[in-house]
């Protein structure tokens, strides 16, 4: 057995399986072929050995003989080093294999030095929060608009901006009705700019069962080349016009919002302003503890290793997959929509996931550093205070957490952290 140094954190280690072992395994390997075998004149694992390496070579024993004495190789290469601190699962390689020997390659990586520098002064602020009155009152408007009825205008009223026309049409290029020009009682709101530019300008005006030809010219950057830049006269019939009621601010409207402890318009700007505040407070730590790990990592000297780097873009691309079954979307979908592949995606990821793994050495580092621990005590009463959030039993909490351990990691994490902010 011999062993090489290549790059900093990594270690390979070459294990030779040879002699009695190999050729115990190569034995075995032909054991399990010969039952496949099929060899004329001899049933199936009823060839002799020397029949079936002369039709087969002994070279297709090799893979089978490997799988054997992978174990034996990962115990030799493991020997003495016990307590290393790997970051990664060892990489294994086949580096040359015979009659007489087999070769593996094993891959080690192990946890990088890190220097720290001066993680304590980082003359890093978090961002002042403040709520403005157009900012509650955009948030108040949004729920009221949340709420809006759509209700029918009487006979003869005309459509208006704001108001949702019903309507037919089918669009025709030269005379001619061009394909997905066509639609029946569809819901259009003037002022959306859901069709073409002027189209739904040109509706103001119209009454229950007018009909009307509308000009319009589609975008030079229209998806249909055929229709791209070209002119065409849409035949609008509106069936019915309904205006969008909002609703007031009153008792009746706090009633819908399920808000029995607010009477009054400023009792609900209050509110607001408060749930503004909480989730402008919540984005603005999120963003300080950001900067303070961003300058830690200025000061700090630390070579990740790749694997590192590979395995959490991995990480990565299976939260970016959760996001998307959130919208219905698969990964494959994504794919085929985006023109891409999960390689150019976790590319794409490659510098934030280097980041991420910075900030987590770091982090583990200053808990090494400044002996941080984390109690049983401790790590059981956030347990405890996660389960009563999440509406779940403590036990099956912890279980789907990863167990106590990473509740205790967590903490120590977040403990690091506030020796970053200084507390």
């Amino acid at each position: 057995m011999a062993k090489k140094q290549e790059k900093k954190n990594v270690e390979e280690i070459i294990v030779t399986i040879d002699g009695k072992e190999w050729q115990d395994a190569l034995d075995k390997a032909f054991e399990k072929a010969n039952k496949k075998a099929k060899i004329d004149g001899f049933r199936p694992g009823k060839a002799p050995k020397e029949v079936f390496l002369k039709k087969y070579g002994v070279e297709a024993l090799f893979m089978d003989a490997g799988d054997i004495v992978l174990e034996s190789a990962y115990q030799k290469a493991f020997e003495g080093k016990e307590k290393l601190d790997l970051v990664a699962q060892p990489e294994v390689g086949l580096k040359s294999v015979d009659e007489k020997h087999i070769e593996f390659v094993f891959t080690l990586t192990t946890r990088p030095e890190i220097k720290l520098g001066d993680y304590k002064n980082l003359k890093v602020k978090k961002e002042a929060v403040k709520v403005t009155e157009k900012e509650i009152t955009e948030t108040i408007d949004q729920m009221r608009a949340k709420y809006a009825e759509s209700v029918i205008k009487e006979d003869g009223a005309k459509v208006e901006n704001g108001d949702v026309a019903v309507i037919d049409f089918e669009g025709f290029k030269d005379g001619v009705a061009f394909p997905g020009g066509k639609g029946e009682n569809y819901d259009l709101t003037i002022g959306s700019n859901t069709f073409i530019p002027g189209f739904e300008e040109q509706l103001i005006g119209m009454k229950v069962g007018e009909t009307k030809d509308v000009n319009v010219t589609f975008p030079e950057d229209y998806h249909a080349e055929e229709l791209k830049g070209a002119p065409v006269v849409f035949k609008v019939k509106v069936n019915e016009i309904k205006t969008v009621v909002i609703p007031e601010v009153d008792k009746e409207f706090f009633a819908d919002l399920g808000m029995d402890d607010i009477e009054t318009l400023d009792d609900l700007k209050k509110n607001v302003k408060e749930t503004i505040k909480l989730r402008k407070e919540a984005d603005a730590d999120n963003k300080y503890i950001d900067d303070l790990l961003a300058a830690a990592a200025k000061e700090a000297e630390v070579d990740v290793p790749e694997v590192m780097i590979h395995d959490e873009a991995h990480r990565m691309v299976h939260e970016y997959e959760d996001r998307l079954k959130m919208q219905g979307i698969t990964l494959d979908q994504f794919f085929k929509i985006t023109h891409s592949s999960e390689a150019e995606l976790m590319e794409k990821m490659h510098d934030d996931a280097k980041a991420r793994v910075t900030y987590r050495l770091i982090l583990e580092e200053i808990v090494k550093v400044e002996k941080l621990e984390v109690s049983e005590k401790e790590a059981e009463k956030e347990a405890e205070e996660l389960a009563k959030k999440y509406q779940m039993k403590k036990d099956e909490f912890v279980k789907a957490f990863g167990g106590l351990d990473m509740i205790k990691y967590d903490l120590s994490m977040r403990k690091a952290i506030d020796v970053l902010k200084g507390e």
